[in-house]
């Protein structure tokens, strides 16, 4: 008797099918919680196999099963096993061990387990009659929350029956506690992780004070339903760095869909991809991630992602994507984990980066001119930047394998993200199956599904299908499906008997994206492509732990990297040329990632090193060409510490607007403006600016080029000894508060309207005294006629300075604003600009 094959299509068909199903076979959201189309399954029913298994045997032989030899917070003394050691009371011995715990279980390692349970035994014993744990030197709600989602996979996977009511009597405690020390700072950026943890023992128990602790929760922490909503990190928060931190905002993309199931309002369902919306044409980058160096800084191809922010990103596209079931959160979640997270990480998994740029052509040791700057924060090493990521890293790849895979209300299973694998877990009425999953995903189009099950079973299979995908085909048996629609999960009902197979197929094609001054950037399928660079490893400082060098090292190029591509970005097919070889144990390794592009490119004169000569200078507009056309050679972006990813265009001419400039600021997805530092975002008129712990930060439209110009601006100073103002003739900008050549316009705080130059370096030319007063807006208005330059404030007839400079003919406008030396305070200074105008002016 043949089998009968059903077919549901599109993300909205399933969530109608789920609206009021449970699975069976695992806990799921009981009322009044809002049903969700998948359900995690328990830690360790996922095996992780090929390049997988080898990501997390390289981390067990690597950083994370040497992290108690390398790291002194996570001793035999730490604070966290009873003891006092220094700065391990707070968050980091708990992020490693939220790490470990999935690494130990995902491996089934003995010795890792052995290693973890000495962590959890000391965190359940800590407990006081109160229902208070941990360190008693340490009360931040904040460091405990990374415990308390190791605690629960720990039960999942073991069953140990003290967790239960280890966390019932924790949250009685904390339902009491907050209203005499509520939560503040960390705690409330990061509440949703508390949340998602209530919502677990919910599940479980049944009680209903758990729901008041939830709402209460809401009622202290950051509404970042409503911050991703209205695109209101900076506006909303001057002088409050945490809700535009970086990792902040990377982990408040669970916060929405978490609350969702209490709330059941649609604006904190939307408010995941509507975040996504808001900051993807100011803060993100080709992989997905949102800048944050510390803070969101923009979409300069020098800004880099923190990594600790690259493991909380996944780890809240894993859980969206259980809550929301939206096929397009498992792409972006694979972009991230197959791009940005490699890059992070040296191929044998010893060093970590802290920052991972886009454009990085060399890991140098100095001065990078980042928010929250360290002079190895771009150098690979077990001490890379600030002692977070060194710690939280550890949860990343087990996480995703983790959820690889999810059961389904329908009691099925369904494949959210793709690697080799094998899922063992029950279907239907709690029919064991396993699927092995066989593939070389992302660096190969096929994926093999093989079904191994005792007797013939009915249960939905759903596979998701990405959205960059224009042709997948799915295949049962050999037989080919119809309706297969791309950005969907595709279901597949039957009765499946034990050796059935399934087959995806998702022909990747070559797509180009366009970055700042016009670069392009190259993707095929959910991998981005950067130059192949022969790397130089040098070490810096030498670290060895049980005999194995975990060494910090600078990473320089052996090989020219200004290269200009010369495609057509419309049809990259044409000109790029994709070349397989077959598939190493590891393909994050630069000399065996089994897939290259080959592509005709040029050298660009000029372009290279920043004037920090740490940085590279941003892909010149207007390529201008040098030498004859050669091949290069694009390999996957994970695939290498140092690389070129926005390629300047040989042959394609921008042609700057150079008779006029308007900008209403409306928020409405066009960005012309590449920001050099600090934070900026537009909206409802308005561009905010804020210094964060730097001197200074300036914006740019690098695409313009005005000679004689008009320019106006208003400008509403919100700090004392602040400057903002106008750049105008300016080029070559890059990080960095004088990293210009140019001219500044501006008023201060301190009582002056201000002209000066910069060549990387500033020069006054007229300072002059006037009243400026704190939140109040002022008409800047700057006319350069030839040599001649004259400054109006408010009066627009009679100019307050005049001077004659003929250093800079021409060149881009900007905005800029100077804080002056006290970077002391991360919250940084505000400037606001409206009515930003340009135009060009007669001979």
């Amino acid at each position: 008797m043949r089998s009968k094959t059903i077919v549901l299509l599109a993300w909205g068909c399933l969530w109608l099918s789920t609206a009021h199903a449970q699975n069976k076979n695992y806990v799921s959201n009981r009322a009044p919680l809002q049903p969700t189309p998948f359900v995690a399954l328990p830690l360790g029913s996922i095996t992780p196999r090929g390049w997988l298994a080898t990501q997390l045997d390289l981390q067990k032989d690597g950083l994370t099963g040497h992290a108690e030899a390398l790291y002194a917070e996570l001793r035999s003394d730490a604070a966290w096993l009873g003891g006092t050691a220094p700065d391990s009371d707070w968050e980091r011995p708990t992020y490693y061990l939220r790490g470990l715990v999935g690494l130990a279980y995902t491996l089934h390692d003995a010795e890792l387990k052995q290693r973890a349970q000495k962590w959890i035994d000391w965190a359940l014993s800590s407990q006081a009659a109160d229902g208070s744990f941990g360190p008693t030197t340490n009360s931040d709600w904040w460091a405990r929350m990374p415990m308390l989602y190791a605690l629960c996979d720990y039960h999942e996977a073991t069953h140990d029956a003290r967790v239960i009511p280890f966390l019932t009597r924790y949250f009685q405690y904390q339902l009491a506690a907050l209203d005499r020390r509520p939560l503040k700072e960390w705690a409330s950026a990061r509440a949703a992780d508390n949340v998602d943890v209530i919502f677990w023992l919910y599940n479980r128990t049944g009680d209903a004070f758990l729901l008041q602790l939830s709402a209460k929760i809401k009622e202290q922490a950051y509404n970042y339903t409503d911050i991703f909503s209205q695109n209101t990190f900076l506006t909303d928060f001057h002088g409050d760095f945490f809700p535009k931190h970086g990792v902040n905002v990377a982990q408040a993309y669970k916060y929405g869909p978490v609350f969702y199931q209490q709330t059941h309002n649609a604006k904190d369902k939307n408010a995941f991809l509507q975040g996504i919306r808001n900051l993807e044409p100011y803060h993100t980058h080709i992989t997905g991630m949102n800048s944050c160096t510390e803070f969101l800084s923009g979409n300069a191809s020098i800004q880099g992602v923190e990594l600790c922010s690259t493991a909380e990103r996944m780890f809240c596209d894993e859980i969206a994507m259980r809550i929301l079931g939206d096929a397009t959160i498992g792409d972006e979640l694979e972009k991230i984990a197959f791009n940005q997270l490699p890059a992070g990480i040296s191929p044998d998994f010893r060093q970590h980066q802290y920052y991972t740029l886009p454009n990085q052509v060399q890991s140098k040791d100095g001065h990078n001119g980042f928010g929250q700057d360290y002079a190895n924060g771009v150098v690979p090493g077990p001490y890379s930047g600030y002692p977070c990521c060194r710690f939280n890293l550890h949860m990343a790849w087990p996480k995703y394998t983790q959820h690889c895979w999810m059961a389904t209300a329908g009691n099925g299973l369904a494949a959210t993200a793709y690697a080799p694998s094998n899922v063992q877990a029950k279907v239907a009425n709690g029919i064991p199956v396993t699927i092995t999953e066989e593939t070389g995903y992302p660096f190969e189009e096929q994926i093999r599904f093989t079904i191994a099950i005792d007797r013939a079973t009915s249960f939905p299979l759903q596979l998701r299908i990405p959205a960059w995908c224009a042709n997948p085909v799915v295949k049962v048996n050999g037989k080919a499906q119809k309706g297969v629609t791309p950005g969907t999960y595709y279901t597949i009902t039957r009765t499946w008997k034990n050796n059935d197979k399934v087959v995806l197929d998702l022909p990747m094609t070559l797509q180009t994206s366009t970055w700042v001054n016009h670069s392009v950037g190259i993707e095929h399928g959910p991998l981005v492509y950067t130059l192949q660079m022969e790397e130089q490893w040098k070490r810096k400082k030498e670290h060895t732990f049980d005999g194995i060098d975990f060494s910090e090292y600078e990473v320089l190029p052996a090989n020219d990297w200004n290269y200009g591509l010369v495609i057509d970005p419309k049809a990259p097919a044409k000109s790029i040329t994709v070349e397989r070889t077959a598939m190493p144990q590891n393909p994050f390794r630069p000399e065996t990632t089994p897939v290259r592009l080959k592509v005709k490119a040029r050298k660009v004169e000029g372009w290279g090193l920043a004037a920090n000569g740490v940085h590279a200078a941003e892909p010149p507009v207007n390529a201008q060409p040098t030498g004859p056309e050669q091949q290069v050679t694009l390999v996957p972006f994970g695939a290498q510490r140092i690389r070129v990813t926005y390629f300047p265009l040989v042959g394609a001419a921008v042609t700057p607007a150079q008779q006029t400039f308007a900008d209403p600021f409306t928020a409405d997805g066009k960005n012309p403006w590449v920001n050099f530092g600090g934070g900026w975002q537009q909206t409802g008129g308005k561009y905010y600016s804020e210094s964060y712990n730097i001197d200074g930060a300036k914006s740019v439209v690098t695409t313009s080029n005005f000679d004689n110009l008009t320019m106006d601006a208003t400008v509403t100073i919100l700090n004392d000894a602040t400057e903002g103002g106008v750049l105008f003739r300016t080029s070559v900008p890059t990080v960095g508060v004088d990293a210009y050549k140019g001219y500044y316009a501006a008023i201060s705080t301190k009582g002056s309207l201000i002209l000066g130059k910069s060549n990387n370096a500033w020069q006054s030319l007229q300072e002059i005294p006037a009243t400026i007063t704190k939140d109040k807006a002022y008409h800047l208005r700057v006319v350069a006629q030839g040599d001649r330059i004259q400054v109006y404030l408010d009066d627009m007839t009679t100019p307050q300075i005049t001077v004659t400079d003929a250093t800079y003919a021409s060149g881009a406008i900007g905005l800029r604003q100077y804080s002056g030396t006290d970077t002391s305070d991360p919250s940084g200074k505000t400037v606001i600009y409206e009515k930003v105008s340009a135009q060009r002016t007669g001979r």
